[in-house]
């Protein structure tokens, strides 16, 4: 299979011939819980520059996956790579140190308080001298300026940095979620079901602000189980059954049907072939 660029590479699981180095990179993953074995030798490889989804039927294994990229579990064995590098991960703030920044379905924001002070909720900057240090005084100012420059990088439209949360759109709530990820991201931005409980609308600001993350050379791992959301915004798709990945495909090579029918079994993987 001839190699390929960018975030372009696709082919039958474990058979990918890539021409750049992935970002990041799960080989071998394995998760068990007692007699159940949620991961079963999973492989995934995020290249730069791109939008990879994963998609996978209930119990395919998908939550484990990510759980083990973010930090949030460890794997019983296998490893991943950042840039190359092997790593391990003793839960999420190990992730975060990395440059792996996570939006999760419940998007972790505080609704009573406003916006900047969720952009900056366990990394507050403290005012400069005394008062920050022996007083440790938050510097509201630089927070809600710096916050206002990340909202309007990916394009999101707030009246002012001081609205709660809580007065926002569920669209709205998200961006915040997602440019709280973008801010301090510096390798890989993950995002758990993004478009889940949203409207038509809510959902396209969404996906542009999915593409936004890239544009500013974030590559983003994208779970959703919006089938059509996931074949308009990502470059390729990580389909993941039984625990391990059994296809990489690309959008516009495959029909979303053909897609659907590799990840419920009903098709083999090497129908993903390129």
């Amino acid at each position: 299979m001839p190699a390929e660029s960018g975030g372009a590479a696709a082919g039958q699981a474990g058979q990918t011939v890539q021409s750049v180095e992935p970002v990041l990179e799960a080989r071998g993953l394995v998760k068990r819980y007692g007699h159940v074995t949620a991961l079963d030798g999973c492989d995934l490889e995020l290249l730069p520059g791109e939008i990879l989804a994963v998609i996978g039927d209930n119990g395919a294994g998908k939550s484990s996956l990510i759980k083990a990229l973010s930090g949030a579990l460890t794997p019983d064995s296998g490893e991943l790579l950042l840039d190359g590098k092997a790593v391990r991960f003793h839960g999420p703030a190990d992730a975060r140190r990395a440059g792996i920044e996570t939006v999760y379905q419940d998007l972790a924001v505080a609704p009573a308080l406003d916006i900047a002070s969720n952009l900056f909720l366990g990394r507050e900057k403290r005012r400069k001298g005394v008062l920050g240090t022996v007083f440790r005084m938050l510097d509201r100012d630089r927070m809600q300026s710096e916050a206002a420059g990340h909202m309007a990088e990916l394009k999101i439209g707030i009246r002012s940095m001081k609205q709660a949360v809580e007065t926002l759109s569920g669209g709205q709530r998200q961006g915040v979620a997602v440019a709280r990820s973008a801010a301090f991201a510096r390798h890989v931005v993950i995002m758990d079901e993004p478009t889940a409980a949203l409207g038509v609308k809510e959902t396209g600001m969404v996906l542009d602000l999915i593409r936004q993350v890239r544009e500013r050379g974030l590559p983003v791992v994208l779970i959703s189980h919006d089938m059509p959301a996931v074949f308009d915004v990502a470059d390729r798709v990580h389909v993941q059954r039984l625990g391990r990945r059994v296809a990489v495909v690309r959008p516009g090579e495959i029909e979303m049907s053909d897609a659907v029918a590799i990840m419920t079994g009903a098709a083999p993987g090497n129908l993903a072939a390129g």
